[in-house]
């Protein structure tokens, strides 16, 4: 039988903890100063004014007033939730209230926990937020009471019905592991100067998601990305179609033998200036005509450079914009984490029905996004193996350095991630500069083994015939084969 679930406010972290947290049972959340354990604590009681239920939060650090500064700051519901202050005030610091024989846990421990107790059984709530239930320390001799008592008003606020969010500020000096073991729940916030991130170390009784993940606080208040897992999207009522993804040049689908196969990823390599991105939209094109919606995530170009491009070649970027079928989005360095980004993509396939996604730009990619402190690689393939059980069609461009010379697909391992690879490279006949574009592999299919010239011009791509008798194409400086040169030569002797 599945336990019931209780929101947690925040967007993205029910995902996480697989749905929300298990009712009645409690969660740790600790960080370190500043890393917004009481927003989050916030969200979680607005959620819960949001679905009609009582919220209480027990402020025992934070100056009250500052408290309910940032509930109305970030719109969480500042009249819907009861607020219990317990935190210190300018009236402790009195001379009369100094303690000069008994200790500050001998004498305020009773009145504490009874003002705690009478609140909690006169309000009933559905939720609480104990912020930072580290202060209980201050209130008991030693930690064996501390334990009991933080284990005796847990235990008090699940028979009332209560689920229970508390914070603790995680440091080298002063340890929460005994919290940590006590607790159902354990999200751990983590934060730096590349951004925010947060783990789930413990949730008893209940399956989540493993893993780092990012979040931000913004003026909207806080939202999770967690990260991206391959395959764990199975679209439903989605027509799949076995339709080939056609470039809309006869030649260039002469090399695919039809097109690309949908729901694979295709990589277009070659070095600057050959026209990766402008092949890559031509597929975007007449998957338009289809009325299929794209996604270009360009790391290296602004989206108004794009659209001047793309008129000097008659590719009717501007229309497909305007029809919905093509949306462009700048990915600047510094602005996501890679947890961001995939969250970004995620709600282009799954919200907006995005059927391609264009990633122009692999050098960007890794150094655009902010915080990447895993492998590159890694991020790649959790990304396109979402894709592909998705059944979106990928498209990536990747730049070589090399001009001509040693013939390379790609500066980084990995091509093996592609299902296709279509290369565009350089050549130089009888001192002219010249391009040509072949197939080096379709995992899903037969392709033409031949290249052919490749011409962007006012009026589009134009790609020539298969190119015969010559060798040292890939090299750059390709020749006529020997056979062709004596054929041509055989009647001079």
């Amino acid at each position: 039988m599945t336990s019931q679930r209780v929101s947690t406010g925040p967007p993205g972290l029910d995902d996480i903890l697989d749905g929300g947290l298990r009712k009645t049972h409690n969660a740790l959340i600790r960080g370190p100063p500043g890393a917004g354990k009481t927003i989050f604590g916030l969200h979680f009681l607005s959620a819960g004014v949001d679905n009609g239920e009582t919220s209480l939060y027990i402020n025992l650090g934070e100056p009250g007033d500052y408290v309910k500064e940032t509930v109305e700051h970030f719109d969480l519901n500042p009249d819907g939730i009861h607020f219990l202050d317990l935190s210190p005030s300018h009236e402790d610091f009195d001379e009369g209230e100094n303690y000069s024989v008994f200790t500050s846990a001998e004498v305020e421990q009773p009145s504490f926990i009874e003002e705690l107790r009478s609140s909690v059984e006169e309000l009933q709530p559905d939720r609480v937020l104990l912020d930072p239930i580290t202060e209980f320390r201050y209130l008991t001799t030693d930690e064996r009471q501390f334990r009991k008592q933080i284990l005796s008003f847990l235990d008090f606020l699940r028979d009332n019905g209560a689920t229970v969010i508390f914070t603790s500020q995680a440091s080298d000096s002063l340890s929460d592991d005994d919290l940590q073991f006590l607790t159902d729940t354990v999200i751990n916030l983590e934060t730096d100067i590349e951004g925010s991130t947060l783990f789930v170390s413990k949730f008893r009784g209940s399956s989540f998601q493993r893993g780092i993940h990012s979040y931000e606080i913004t003026n909207d208040g806080v939202t999770v990305f967690p990260k991206l897992l391959p395959g764990t999207w199975s679209p439903q009522n989605t027509a799949e179609t076995s339709d080939k993804l056609s470039s809309g040049i006869p030649e260039l689908d002469q090399l695919l033998k039809g097109g690309l196969d949908p729901g694979t990823v295709t990589f277009v390599s070659g070095p600057t200036g050959t026209g990766k991105t402008t092949t890559a939209l031509q597929f975007i094109k007449e998957a338009a005509g289809r009325g299929e919606k794209s996604v270009m995530y360009s790391f290296e170009e602004s989206p108004g450079t794009i659209r001047k491009r793309s008129r000097s070649i008659s590719l009717p970027i501007e229309a497909m914009l305007e029809q919905g079928t093509l949306s462009i989005e700048e990915i600047a360095p510094n602005e996501y984490t890679p947890n961001e980004f995939t969250s970004r993509l995620q709600t282009a396939v799954e919200d907006e029905g995005a059927r391609i996604i264009l990633i122009d730009g692999l050098q960007g990619f890794k150094q655009n996004l902010r915080g990447y402190t895993t492998d590159p690689e890694d991020v790649l393939l959790r990304i396109v193996r979402y894709l592909r059980a998705a059944g979106v069609s990928t498209i990536i461009t990747n730049e070589v350095t090399n001009i001509t010379g040693e013939f390379r697909v790609t500066e980084e391992s990995v091509s093996n991630l592609a299902d296709n690879v279509l290369f565009l490279r350089y050549v130089e006949t009888e001192s002219e500069l010249g391009k040509v574009i072949g197939v080096l592999k379709m995992r899903t299919g037969d392709f033409e083994r031949s290249l052919r010239q490749f011409e962007i011009t006012e009026y589009g791509i134009r790609v020539g015939e298969p190119l015969e008798d010559m060798q040292g194409i890939l090299t750059g400086t390709p020749r006529l084969q020997k056979t062709h040169r004596d054929a041509r030569s055989g009647d001079v002797e």
